[in-house]
């Protein structure tokens, strides 16, 4: 026997490539043997399954073609659309074993002539499902598809099981492979919505061109063949939008009755709630802040204020006791200066200089200032009557001459003030008429009692100065405008002094009205607290007489008591001088503008 022999081997062959392949792709058995066996089991279920003989087959008419269910003539009507291009062509061949008429010829069996034969669907059922455009027609009107769509309340109570069965046989017409299940009661929110949102955009393949009432292959010209078209894609549309109405019917109907659906709105609302409620107690908590700080700061301000009062009461207080002190020391020293004048009988030998120097000392008391009381008296206590005599005579003079002073400086600005007025008067055209000191005062009056905005205003004040003037000079209406235009001009210090004379003008007038009423017998009509005032209405008291002689009208018992009574401060009398007062300048204001208003008719 020979020896053995080492000899070099290359690997070759299928079985090393199967070897190579299933290292690489890290499996147990070689792709070849999967493939194989994947090839195996195909031919195995292509022998396993068995043909379904239909029954009615010898009776079908080959012209009523579209009407039979073409699984069911081959024997398939189980597989119907997952039956494989090998098992058609199996089935067929089968079919045609068995029924094609020459063996049934043989057989002796009477075979119909032409294409009357019923074998005719067999052939015509093979041409559709063997073609995938004619067989995707005939599976989209699958004549054993249930096209129900489950309502609300069948799903209410079970709803998994209602809904499940359904969305998985129509997920046959999904052009996505990868069609969601429906899931459970434990199914994501995130799952779920991708569910409803896959379905609700649903891409369906189904279509009905199976369903064509025309066949275009039968027309006889073009245009009747586009009339066929026409007709048939209008149907095919209709019954295309029926069906996604059909899912979209479903999908509604789910959605409505999904109990996940309604637990997540509850979650959601739920959280919502709580979110708002948070908001809500941060936005209190907010205003409660806001609130303590403002409370805060109040109380703050509250402290400090009574704080600036305290020191304001106690600063007043302190004024006053000085103002106290200093009151007292001025009225000592006055008395101390009275008391020593009067020891030196007022520095005179008869009673004549004596009443005129005591009146000069009063000047003194009235005049002089506390440090110069002071003064005045440290220079008396220690001086000769003689020496105390020039002293105070000096001072006497001191004193004249400063309200000598006085009064010539009033004198010259008065005169001024007049001079001013009279050149502002004959500067406005009016230098032959003088305006007196009562003319100015009825003006400002006749202004006052006729506003801006009255008819003619200017003429109705003329004519109201004419009547009531005393100088007898006639007024225009130029030289009212004029002259009320110059008073304007005057500075502040002139119109106080053409006020404060009118108003002393007028306490004199009521002085002498007064006294001729206190000279004369008293009456108990006038009688009462007050009765003597001559005090001037005020604005507010105005408003409250004519209120009161709005609400006591004539025939009102004790009518004028009742009216003094609602103006306080003011009595029975004054309350009457009043209302005789308004009655004459109202009969006054409209024999004015009628004055005018007939002047204007005269004119025109």
């Amino acid at each position: 026997m020979a020896a053995s022999l080492l000899c070099q081997v290359e690997p070759v062959g299928r079985w090393f490539e199967a070897f190579i392949k299933r290292r690489n792709r890290n499996v147990s058995a070689s792709f070849q043997e999967l493939e194989d066996e994947k090839e195996t089991s195909e031919e195995s279920e292509d022998e396993e399954f068995q043909l379904e003989e239909f029954a009615l087959l010898k009776t079908l008419d080959p012209k009523d073609w579209k009407n039979q269910d073409h699984y069911a003539v081959l024997g398939l009507k189980k597989l119907r659309y997952k039956a494989t291009q090998k098992q058609i062509k199996a089935a067929h061949k089968a079919m045609v074993l068995k029924h094609h008429p020459d063996k049934r010829k043989a057989a002796g069996e009477q075979i119909v002539e032409g294409d009357n034969d019923y074998f005719t669907c067999i052939t015509k059922a093979n041409e559709i499902l063997s073609d995938p455009v004619k067989r995707r027609a005939f599976n989209s009107i699958d004549p054993t598809f249930d096209n129900s769509v489950p309502s609300k309340s069948e799903g209410k109570d079970n709803f998994f099981e209602v809904f499940s069965s359904v969305f998985e046989r129509n997920s046959r017409w999904s052009n996505q492979k990868n069609v969601p299940k429906l899931g459970n009661m434990n199914t994501s929110i995130e799952d779920v919505d991708a569910f409803y949102s896959f379905w609700y955009n649903f891409d369906s393949w189904r279509e009905f061109s199976y369903l064509d009432e025309e066949e275009k292959e039968k027309a006889e010209c073009r245009d009747e063949r586009r009339w066929i078209e026409k007709q048939n894609r209008a149907a095919r549309a209709q019954r295309k939008k029926e069906e996604m109405n059909r899912i979209r019917t479903l999908v509604d109907n789910a959605y409505s009755s999904d109990p996940r659906i309604k637990k997540f709105k509850e979650e959601e609302k739920a959280r919502k709630e709580a979110e708002k409620k948070a908001k809500v107690d941060a936005r209190r908590k907010e205003q409660e802040e806001k609130e303590r700080l403002r409370q805060a700061e109040l109380e703050t301000a509250r402290i400090a204020k009574e704080k600036e009062e305290e020191e304001a009461r106690q600063q007043a207080l302190l004024l006053k006791k000085e103002k106290e002190i200093q009151k007292k020391a001025i009225k000592k020293e006055r008395q101390r200066l009275r008391t020593t004048c009067k020891n030196w009988n007022y520095f005179s030998e008869n009673e004549a200089d004596g009443v005129k120097m005591m009146e000069e000392i009063e000047k003194l008391c009235d005049r002089l200032e506390l440090t110069s009381l002071q003064s005045l008296n440290e220079a008396l206590s220690g001086s000769s009557k003689e020496e105390s005599k020039c002293a105070v005579e000096k001072q006497v003079a001191e004193v004249n001459a400063q309200i000598k002073k006085e009064k010539e400086q009033e004198e010259a600005r008065m005169r001024q003030s007049t001079k001013t007025a009279e050149q502002s008067s004959s500067g406005g055209g009016g230098s032959s008429k003088s305006w007196s000191e009562d003319d100015l005062q009825l003006l400002i009056k006749a202004v006052n009692l006729f506003p801006a905005g009255t008819n003619a205003r200017w003429d109705v004040i003329a004519n109201y100065m004419n009547l009531h003037s005393v100088s007898g000079i006639k007024r225009t209406a130029k030289d009212v405008i004029n002259k009320a235009k110059s008073l304007q001009k005057l500075d502040p210090q002139q119109k106080d002094d053409i006020n404060k004379k009118a108003f002393d003008k007028f306490k004199k007038e009521h002085k002498v009205v007064a006294q001729a009423v206190d000279n004369a017998v008293p009456s108990e009509r006038f009688e009462a607290p007050g009765a003597e005032s001559s005090t001037p209405w005020t604005t507010e008291e105005q408003k409250l007489l004519e209120q009161a002689l709005k609400t006591y009208p004539v025939n009102t018992p004790e009518r004028w008591e009742k009216i003094a009574e609602a103006v306080p401060g003011r009595s029975k009398k004054d309350c009457m001088k009043r209302y005789k007062e308004l009655v004459e300048m109202v009969k006054a204001k409209k024999a004015a503008q009628e004055q005018v208003l007939n002047a204007t008719k005269a004119k025109k």
